[in-house]
């Protein structure tokens, strides 16, 4: 099996619904088909992408590493931060407001990515049963305080910390064994029943999905725990039955797996302008489509080579594609003009 190019695979198609569950989010309670397909996604696909940064996490712990992954997450998230609230002054004229101790949108990724590979330096010497039950644990208690939220991402941190494990400990092994056809079958009917079961029932609230607050916040003092334990229950099986359908082969679309991170970041400048703006609206629930092939033109179009290299100096500091293709141009036009003196 093709290793690299199953996880490649397997991020494009997690980034693939990032950017889909943005762009239905506004249409929720306009069409069931849109509440049943948002709750259907929103239960694995965070999980999932968690996990997916997990596997290729390192997990080193010495001051070389730490500095490398606050320049990679921490700065651009500042930067992110400023840009998202400059959006709606831009479309709306709205007031400028900054809050670092409140991510903007999907900018809590970065936050807690960064506290992932930190707490990892501490779990990555326990073994990993014994990691995951703590890490579950305190995902579960987690929302047994009150006053943890959604400010500097500390609650969707803990919450969704044990599928950073997960991947982290994760191995081809697993990958293989699920790529047998009895677990194929098995994962279809899984994902299909719980679809049907949102289409039925799209009630689980949003910021159980999001694990952005605490049970009282949700008004679920007595139930939270076991709510937010069936969750995950779900999410394992929707996360594990999607990689068992994820194709383990290179395509077109596999090259586009080293960058999601620059989609995930990027594709919020689009769609918090389009919503802004109102230019898109669904009327019918065909409409999902159309949405879903957007959603595919704006994950290709974040990780095309021209994205990428004027995009890497906010996003990776630093300029090293930018002067790879300045090098290719240069010896192109060195070429070309060889050729005409000829």
């Amino acid at each position: 099996m093709q290793r690299l190019a199953f996880f490649d695979n397997a991020k494009v198609f997690f980034i693939f619904l990032v950017v889909f569950g943005h762009l239905i989010q506004p249409m929720q309670g306009d069409l069931i088909s849109v509440d049943a397909l948002y709750q259907w996604i929103y239960i694995f696909h965070i999980p999932g992408f968690v996990l997916m940064s997990g596997y290729f996490a390192k997990g080193r712990g010495d001051q070389s590493f730490l500095v490398k992954m606050m320049k990679k997450l921490l700065l651009p998230f500042l930067l992110f931060q400023v840009l998202y609230s400059i959006v709606p002054i831009l479309s709306n004229n709205d007031p400028w407001y900054v809050a670092l101790y409140e991510p903007h949108w999907s900018l809590w990724f970065l936050v807690s990515l960064f506290c992932w590979h930190l707490l990892l330096i501490v779990f990555k010497h326990l073994s990993p049963i014994k990691g995951l039950l703590i890490a579950f644990s305190i995902g579960l208690g987690i929302g047994l305080v009150p006053f943890i939220g959604h400010e500097f991402s500390v609650s969707r941190t803990f919450v969704f910390f044990p599928f950073f494990l997960m991947g982290y400990w994760m191995d081809q092994t697993l990958i293989t064994y699920l790529k047998e056809m009895k677990f194929k079958l098995v994962a279809v009917l899984i994902l299909a029943i719980l679809f049907v079961g949102s289409l039925v029932m799209p009630v689980i609230p949003d910021e159980l999905l999001f694990g952005s607050a605490s049970y009282s916040a949700l008004g679920m003092e007595s139930i939270g725990i076991i709510a937010r334990l069936s969750l995950y229950a779900l999410a394992i099986l929707m996360v594990f039955a999607v990689l068992a359908l994820i194709p383990n082969k290179n395509y077109q679309i596999t090259a586009m797996g080293p960058y999601t991170l620059y989609v995930y970041l990027l594709h919020g400048v689009i769609i918090q302008f389009v919503r802004e703006l109102g230019l898109l609206r669904m009327n019918e629930n065909l409409d999902v489509l159309a949405l879903a092939i957007i959603a595919g033109a704006i994950v290709m179009f974040l990780s095309s080579r021209y994205v990428l290299i004027f995009t890497q100096p906010i996003i990776e500091m630093n300029t090293v594609w930018a002067k790879q293709w300045l090098k290719i141009r240069s010896q192109q036009q060195v070429n070309y003009r060889n050729h005409q003196s000829t």
